[in-house]
């Protein structure tokens, strides 16, 4: 295989959908796969649609999901300029080689014009095509004289370049994931290659980079199979080879049902960018300020449509590379599942050590006016990371070793509270004071001490303690609990609980 190079193209028109993130992934997977280079290259000739901030929102996304390009409008390379508006001569030069040869042509058909050809074409029940059964018939290059084209080029009347699809041809290409496809060139319509603005459309554009970038394998998204015959056309027009094409299926709702969408997060309660967005309508959350880590949104997004033939699921980048085979990848749709991506990030967050999570542990506690304390703050870390799918469910773990309780879950007041509640909390009070070393291990020796010489349950002290400590029947372990808050401090949470309670 010569060199691999692949491309991730977007629009700036909006943020990047998790669906642009999983076919930039997949391209730079392939690229690092075979040892070849991952471009990021920016098609922003839809003026129009062209959205303020989406490019450096893009570029921030990538580097955030770890998918930094090798070539691109901030990296540099040797096939700039990278940003197709800052292309444009290289698209007239490209286009009157097709005029030249008469393999495209001038259209001055008015937008009005070719609506009424649109709506006879289906009152007869048929969709109109502007090709060899009609263009003859309309207003262009081909059917009027050279004269009148001269005249018409002279008074700038405004005009499309159409690409002239060849007659009767059977048009065979191949994809990687698809197979086969066959298509008769009768079907298909004279695409426009460059607008009445003067500026590419998206198909002539694509082909020249992609050509002159020297782009090997075209990795993309569904929704561009049906442009594939025109493309194959257009690299023949100029007599240049194809690179290979591979088209990814398309991430699908959670009830499996169409394209997933932002309408779907928002309802759900799911993001689906991987930064936040900001509109006049508010913000959009991200993966990133959602608590995701980017290694957990990677490889849930990896396995989207994809999957490497073993049960294995968790995989860092090393992993993905060496595994990654488009030939693995599904034609059909993949459902994206909301609880899994949580799952992933359980996962990955359990691999940090304590250590790993503190600076970002600690934030929160700032952003609390509590004083971070390196040593105290790793130990809860310890002790609550288990049950931690978030780093903020950290501190909604952990909240109680910085803020004593002030209420009590009413459900286990009921459940704990009895009789001699307050005289066996006393008493262990009391036993408490003697602990020489407040230590956990201590502690649960006096603790079960303590139940012997009672002739009590377990449960008669170690439920009360729960939420004297906590302020509910949940936590990590008491005598760990009991160690970290200390001897004064568990007094003190114990007997205001006794207060409470009365």
């Amino acid at each position: 295989m010569s060199q691999v190079r692949v491309r991730f193209a977007p629009s700036p028109t909006g943020p990047l959908h998790m669906g642009g993130v999983r076919t930039a992934l997949f391209n730079y997977l392939f690229a690092k796969k075979y040892n070849g280079k991952f471009l990021l290259r920016i098609e922003d000739t839809d003026q129009k649609r062209y959205v303020e901030g989406a490019e450096d929102y893009i570029i921030k996304a990538l580097n955030w999901c770890g998918l930094t390009p090798d070539e691109g409008p901030e990296t540099g390379g040797n096939f700039g300029p990278y940003r197709q508006s800052e292309r444009n001569d290289i698209y007239q030069n490209h286009i009157q080689t097709l005029l030249n040869e008469g393999k495209a042509y001038y259209a001055f058909d008015t937008a009005e014009e070719l609506e009424n050809l649109r709506l006879a074409a289906e009152k007869r029940g048929n969709a109109f095509l502007y090709n060899s059964a009609n263009r003859n018939e309309l207003k262009n290059s081909l059917s009027l004289e050279k004269s009148e084209v001269e005249e018409l080029l002279n008074q700038k009347t405004p005009f499309v370049i159409r690409f002239k699809i060849p007659d009767n041809e059977t048009i065979r290409a191949h994809d990687i994931i698809r197979g086969n496809i066959v298509v008769e060139s009768n079907t298909l319509d004279d695409k426009v290659l460059f607008k009445s603005d003067g500026l590419p459309t998206y198909h002539f554009a694509n082909i020249v980079d992609d050509h002159l970038m020297r782009i090997s394998h075209v990795i993309r998204g569904e929704e561009w199979l049906p442009s594939l015959p025109l493309h194959i056309l257009l690299y023949r027009a100029f007599g240049w080879e194809a690179p290979q094409f591979a088209h990814l299926p398309l991430i699908l709702k959670p009830e499996g049902k169409g394209k997933l969408s932002k309408r779907d997060g928002e309802k759900l309660g799911f993001p689906v960018f991987p930064l936040a967005w900001e509109t006049e309508n508010g913000i959009h959350d991200g993966y990133r300020e959602s608590g995701y880590l980017p290694g957990a949104f990677i490889n849930m997004l990896a396995l989207l449509g994809w999957n490497p033939g073993t049960e294995e699921e968790i995989m860092d980048f090393p992993s993905l590379i060496r595994l990654f085979d488009l030939s693995k990848v599904n034609k059909s749709g993949a459902r994206f599942n909301p609880e899994k991506a949580v799952w992933f990030n359980q996962q990955y967050l359990q691999q940090l050590t304590s250590k790993e999570l503190l600076a970002s542990f600690q934030e929160i506690i700032k952003s609390r006016q509590i004083q971070p304390n390196d040593a105290f703050d790793l130990k809860v870390i310890d002790a609550v990371k288990e049950r931690a799918s978030f780093v903020k469910d950290l501190w909604e773990n952990a909240s109680f070793f910085y803020q004593a309780p002030q209420v009590f879950d009413e459900k286990g007041v009921k459940k704990v509270w009895k009789e001699d509640t307050e005289e066996i909390l006393k008493n262990f009070l009391s036993l408490q004071k003697n602990i020489e070393i407040y230590s956990a291990e201590n502690i649960h020796d006096e603790i079960q001490n303590f139940v012997k010489t009672q002739e009590i349950g377990f449960g008669k002290i170690m439920m009360p303690l729960r939420l004297s400590i906590v302020g509910a029947l949940h936590g990590p372990d008491i005598p760990l609990m009991m160690e970290l808050l200390g001897k004064d401090e568990i007094e003190k949470r114990v007997q205001f609980f006794i207060d409470y309670s009365h």
